[in-house]
């Protein structure tokens, strides 16, 4: 929200009108004994959304009411571990530097979720529990990426309330304010700092848009909503990334931060997913369960109901007896059906 701070210049000289986003004074309410965290409740509300917009997804893609949810138990588990050991191992100083403290590496109401991690092993979750219940993994991927999008898009606000992960200064009318307290000591004259976890949450809903446009357009399937998904969500934080300012232990590697080399790797092997699944396997998948027969346009699967099929009228012919030798010549074969 913004709102309007007028700013006094020294010498009497006129009051100056800024925008400007405000930063919460506080991101910790005590409810009793209960201390309650707008960053803890980002990530809920951002999990919650994420499983009911992968929940509509999945009916209308041929799954189960409620498989989703499930699925959920083993996902967000490891995905806030993994998340959180991203964290701790690329920036393990925090944690385990010179006078650090090893067992604050376990505060995770204090931030620190890497992305690639929660990601990673979230989606190691989601193939444990997928394999239990008998569901293919892809269209499975497939239904949920978009809503992890909205998820990243609501988590974000977590680092509003804990005044973090901001960029460079700015006096554009959208600066986020930013206590003293949080500001880095080379910026301590600096007021207003460019939001960006806004730029992040507004980008994840506008690839969220485009996903789900383009999944209804050309019918994704064979994880290429997922490809897109990672293609858009790296475009989008590479840039975001090069605006931060807040120290990182790997904030120059070959010149760029470690974070920006993982999103240009993993938008290169993204759109080579997308675009061999394209050619390899063309439209989307019918059947979203193990141990079912195939009926879209797969190639393979095409090949091996011709194969069953050939085998099928064998055994009837041997079962009918040999067809009478004038039929053959006449060119009267046995074939598939049209």
């Amino acid at each position: 929200m913004l709102t309007v701070s007028t700013v006094s210049t020294a010498l009497g000289s006129p009051l100056v009108t800024l925008m400007s986003i405000p930063s919460p004074a506080d991101g910790v309410w005590d409810l009793g004994p209960v201390p309650i965290r707008g960053y803890a409740l980002s990530i809920i509300l951002g999990i919650v959304l994420a499983i009911w917009i992968g929940e509509r997804r999945w009916v209308a893609r041929g799954g189960t009411a409620g498989e989703v949810s499930d699925l959920a138990l083993w996902a967000v588990p490891f995905g806030l571990i993994g998340g959180r050991l991203y964290h701790v191992i690329t920036d393990w100083e925090l944690y385990f530097g010179e006078d650090r403290n090893p067992v604050t590496a376990l505060y995770v109401w204090r931030g620190g979720l890497g992305v690639w991690g929660a990601i990673a092993l979230g989606a190691f979750g989601v193939w444990l529990g997928a394999r239990t219940k008998g569901i293919k993994l892809l269209p499975l991927l497939d239904a949920l990426a978009p809503g992890v999008l909205v998820a990243q898009a609501v988590g974000r606000w977590g680092n509003w309330f804990n005044q973090e992960l901001y960029g460079r200064p700015t006096d554009l009318p959208w600066g986020l304010e930013i206590d003293v307290a949080h500001r880095p000591a080379q910026y301590l004259d600096q007021a207003t700092f460019h939001p960006a976890f806004l730029y992040e949450c507004l980008w994840n809903l506008a690839a969220f848009a485009v996903i789900i446009w383009a999944d209804r357009r050309f019918r994704l399937g064979h994880g290429r909503v997922v490809a897109l998904y990672v293609m858009l969500y790296t475009l989008g934080r590479g840039w975001i990334e090069n605006l931060r300012i807040d120290d990182v232990q790997m904030d120059d590697v070959l010149g760029l931060r470690l974070n920006v080399w993982t999103s240009i790797v993993l938008f290169v092997l993204a759109a080579v997913w997308f675009v061999w699944s394209a050619r390899r396997y063309p439209g989307r998948e019918e059947v979203v369960r193990t141990g079912e027969p195939q009926v879209d346009g797969d190639e393979d699967a095409a090949a091996r109901t011709d194969e069953a099929g050939a085998d099928d009228t064998d055994d009837t012919d041997g079962a009918r007896g040999a067809q009478p030798a004038e039929d053959a010549e006449d060119g009267h074969r046995a074939g598939p059906t049209a």
